[in-house]
């Protein structure tokens, strides 16, 4: 049987929409902002970072694992600034950003 030939059985209006649940947290699309053509701008540094070309679970490690391979890579990262900016700006709240840990990012707003 083809892919084109298979069906479910479930009705074709079987999502139900979580906004319409009332679940907490969730907006509607419409309600999220909408990309904007600077915002590729604000990321393209990305391209340049040298975490792109590495393994990006040394960026995201497990509690309590290890962030130096991570930061040590950052040390030498040409857009290491931009990285941190963005980080600080769209409040990451996971992983190795411009060098630092989520807590030290967390004490660097606190004294800002």
């Amino acid at each position: 049987m083809g892919v084109s030939q298979y069906r479910s059985g479930a009705p074709e209006d079987w999502f139900v929409d979580p906004v319409d649940l009332g679940v907490p947290g969730v907006r509607r699309l419409d309600a999220v902002r909408k990309p904007r053509p600077e915002d590729d701008d604000a990321l393209a540094w990305q391209t340049d970072a040298l975490c792109a070309q590495t393994d990006p679970e040394a960026f995201f490690p497990e509690k309590g694992g290890s962030t130096r391979d991570a930061k040590r890579i950052c040390t030498s990262c040409d857009v290491r600034s931009e990285c941190l900016e963005y980080a600080l700006r769209n409040d990451e709240r996971f992983g190795i950003w411009g060098g630092l840990s989520e807590r030290e990012r967390r004490k660097l707003k606190r004294r800002a």
